[in-house]
């Protein structure tokens, strides 16, 4: 391929040091050396010159010093950028998703309607309640079992349906941590029917890292179900060769589908259109 010929590439440096879930202490960012991939991101933008470019991250990374030097360079290249941060509810994904978002057109600005793509907002009850139980549904990703000890299986029981949450609970069935903190507030949290999920993590089947045990069943969600909740088409393929963990590492970690959707087509029009 010659310089210049490529139509788009796109990327995700690691996000993990703009995390807010590591950058509690109000700052940008932590010492993570996998920061700086981002400049990795720039030298193949200027090496294969791209006719576009889409690029994701976590909103964080809008007030560390890197974005804007990022920018900057990517401009100096001669190309032109528009950025927002959107919120996957707002793009038809039944979950809370911050991103920040930029595209980036060479030798012009992408005049991009952020709040015209937006479409109607999907909820829990929409994505999965139409699945069978785990089990039964002939879906390795769906009827992987969910091993949990006792204590913490009685916790799940006494957490009210439909968006019940720890602080709901009777205090015997609570982490003795939970009471010394008053932060994390989703942990063993169940979902709600007709809301929107949280943020699908790595964490995604584990009910003590957020907002994952399921609305009404007593069990955390589902892969499967993680998956239908970045908006995954439901026949789409994560192999369960190097386990659950590696498995909801990749749907948590995905950008979702649906909302990278609507921003894609309006770069595809583009560069058809040249």
């Amino acid at each position: 391929m010659s310089i210049g010929e490529l139509d788009l590439l796109t990327g995700c440096p690691p996000c993990q040091g703009f995390s807010t879930l590591r950058t509690r202490q109000k700052s940008s960012s932590v010492f993570d050396p996998r920061n700086d991939l981002l400049f990795d991101f720039l030298r193949l933008i200027r090496s294969l010159r791209p006719r576009a470019v889409i690029f994701e991250n976590v909103p964080g990374l809008a007030k560390d010093w890197r974005f804007g030097d990022f920018e900057r360079k990517l401009k100096s290249a001669g190309y032109g950028t528009a950025v927002s941060i959107l919120d996957a509810a707002d793009y038809g994904v039944p979950q809370r998703r911050r991103r920040l978002v930029m595209v980036a057109y060479r030798g012009a600005t992408p005049a991009i309607d952020w709040v015209g793509l937006r479409e109607k907002k999907a909820t829990v009850e929409e994505a999965i309640k139409h699945l069978e139980l785990p089990g039964q549904s002939g879906d390795e990703l769906h009827d992987y079992p969910d091993k949990r000890s006792s204590s913490v299986l009685e916790r799940i029981r006494a957490t009210p349906k439909d968006g019940g949450s720890r602080s709901d609970i009777a205090a015997k069935f609570q982490c003795k941590c939970h009471g010394k903190t008053t932060g994390f507030r989703d942990v063993y949290g169940r979902m709600a029917w007709k809301a929107v999920a949280p943020t699908i993590t790595s964490g995604c089947n584990n009910p003590s890292k957020g907002r994952f045990i399921h609305p009404t069943q007593d069990r955390a969600i589902t892969l499967r179900e993680a998956a239908l909740l970045q908006t995954f088409p439901p026949d789409y393929v994560f192999p369960l060769t190097k386990g659950k963990g590696q498995v909801a590492a990749q749907i948590g970690n995905a950008f979702p589908p649906k909302l990278i959707a609507p921003v894609a087509r309006v770069v595809a029009q583009r560069l058809s259109n040249e």
